[in-house]
């Protein structure tokens, strides 16, 4: 196969797993990312199931997740006086092997530097479609023509935004918004043994927040309209959630004055990504979050890891044909994803009313709970994960 190139946007999760694959597959490859650098920490994320870990493995980076992994963080949900309410496992909201956000990017970044070509704190401006490529402009850099382009920046992605439309046609915001703060550095490394912590939860009528453990020092997640803000305005992140929680019990009064000196702070709405006429348009193509996101629903990391994993596989097996490998890539992962559609984090973990939060804390401890594992632990596997690389002679191993 004639080496062809591709642009990948976004150097978060998909986008380098993305990377490396094509890359084997003797692509050449640059990724574009907004920062200007990999961001360290972050909230925590995991991998759950035999198909996520089969594509760890086949990548060579599982060892190297084990070895960064955080500890495991049950959730006690409490009342005023600090009373046990409820659980939420560890082994639920941390799958089997949790890791930080930038911990993760790390790893899969030292897995492609020396072979891809990364352009960090720039951004894609435009797209045009030509008959044998893509015309692709930077904020801050000369043009250049891929052969095809790849959107694995998340649920507000330009790229989906300048290929397929904008965004309100395609991400419909839940009802709910979180807040992740103090983002906990904490790693198997720095500290030897990886201990079970305990975070507390408390909830009043639409609103959550939690304090402590491995994943992040505090969480908020509450019901709100669409709001009007900037991500990266760090004051006016502050005042949204100050404002929301102002008249909230318990340890919030603590949490809120903490806030203020945190220097990490990320808010975004709690939304669902829906492609109806499918993941791929011409030579562009969506990955990850961008293509099938669906915050905090527990599913988001292992659908970019095998959706980078079997798009790149796909087209490896068509020889570079784009048209029958996208389509392939499209069959395959709409109806794995599906069970994104299924999921409504903010109505568990922030019921709107006194009696959804009852019912909730009775349901934690139920059979129907235990059902509805079972249920999630199937969907992770209802794939079939071919063997891409076993199937690509000649494929590139560096």
């Amino acid at each position: 196969m004639p080496i062809r190139t591709v642009l990948i946007s976004g150097a978060s999760v998909a986008g380098p797993a993305l990377a490396y694959w094509l890359r084997r597959y003797g692509y050449a490859v640059t990724v574009v990312e907004r920062a200007p650098a990999l961001r360290p920490g972050g909230q925590a994320i995991d991998f759950t199931g035999r198909t996520q870990f089969t594509v760890l493995e086949r990548m060579g980076i599982r060892t190297d997740i084990e070895q960064r992994r955080t500890g495991t963080t049950d959730i006690r949900f409490v009342d005023d006086n600090g009373t046990r309410l409820a659980e939420l496992t560890g082994e639920f909201t941390g799958g089997d092997v949790e890791i930080l956000r930038g911990d993760l990017a790390k790893v899969m970044y030292d897995h492609t530097a020396a072979t891809c070509e990364y352009r960090f704190g720039d951004s894609i401006s435009a797209l045009t479609e030509t008959d044998d490529g893509v015309l692709v402009e930077f904020e801050n850099g000369p043009e250049r023509t891929f052969d095809l382009v790849f959107g694995a920046d998340g649920i507000h992605s330009r790229v989906r935004k300048l290929a397929f439309g904008p965004e309100h046609e395609f991400v419909e915001h839940r009802g709910w918004y979180y807040c992740v703060a103090g983002a906990n550095p904490w790693s198997a490394i720095a500290h030897g043994e990886r201990e079970r912590a305990i975070a507390y939860g408390y909830n009043t009528p639409g609103r959550l927040a939690v304090s402590g453990g491995s994943k992040a020092q505090q969480l908020y997640m509450f019901a709100a309209p669409e709001l009007d803000y900037a991500r990266d305005d760090q004051a006016a992140l502050r005042r949204i959630v100050t404002d929301a929680y102002s008249d909230a019990g318990w340890e919030v009064p603590r949490m809120l004055r903490e806030l203020a000196e945190f220097d990490d702070i990320y808010l975004d709405s709690l939304s669902r990504v829906t492609m109806r006429d499918g993941y791929t348009r011409g030579r562009v193509a969506l990955v990850g979050d961008s293509a099938y996101g669906s915050t905090l629903n527990g599913f988001g990391t292992g659908f970019a890891l095998v959706g980078a994993y079997v798009i790149a596989g796909e087209l490896a097996r068509a020889e570079g044909d784009h048209t029958v490998a996208f389509a392939r890539y499209d069959a395959i992962m709409r109806g794995y994803t599906k069970i994104a559609g299924n999921s409504d984090a903010g109505r568990f973990l922030a019921p709107k009313t006194a009696l959804g939060i009852r019912v909730r804390n009775w349901f934690l401890h139920s059979w129907a709970f235990r059902l509805m594992q079972k249920y999630a632990e199937r969907a992770r596997e209802d794939i079939e994960l071919l063997d891409y690389p076993a199937l690509v002679t000649g494929s590139h191993t560096s």
